[in-house]
């Protein structure tokens, strides 16, 4: 493996951690205009999220994501349970974890950030809007900001 950081051009693997599969298909429709088209994996909970990303079981040939697009209100783990779990883990904590929720609490918001959560997005109970939410987070995220090498270890 290179320790040079990866071509601009490379397609990112991004995690989706979404328990809705009509907000999961919003985030595969605003990604799938990308160019490099970028790969997207999606997981329904978080305990199948922390399998990816500890390349447990199913998952045990996973690639390292680059992002990680986490759902606050997931089913059994929350969002807010993986996120605190990742956070103390020094080799995944440096991975950009983007907190999706349909919340207005400030509480949440807080409680994400303080778990390291990189940025926090609320979902608008308007498709089109989010739609175009996602494609600004996906300009600055995969195109403007310097993310950690992903051949770097885990």
């Amino acid at each position: 493996m290179s320790d040079s950081p990866p071509d601009s051009s490379d397609p990112h693997n991004l995690l989706l951690v979404e328990d809705n599969p009509g907000d999961a298909r919003l985030v595969e429709e605003a990604l799938s205009e990308s160019p490099p088209e970028n790969i997207l994996h999606t997981v329904s909970d978080g305990d199948e999220a922390l399998d990816f990303l500890y390349q447990r079981d199913a998952y045990a040939d996973a690639p390292r994501p680059d992002i990680v697009l986490l759902d606050w209100n997931l089913p059994g783990m929350s969002g807010a349970d993986v996120l605190a779990e990742l956070s103390d883990d020094p080799a995944r904590r440096v991975i950009p974890i983007i907190v999706l929720t349909g919340s207005q609490s400030e509480t949440d918001v807080v409680t994400a950030y303080t778990n390291c959560a990189n940025a926090c997005i609320t979902k608008t109970g308007d498709p089109d809007a989010y739609i175009t939410t996602i494609r600004v987070f996906e300009k600055f995220w995969l195109s403007v900001a310097e993310l950690p090498n992903p051949n770097g270890k885990w």
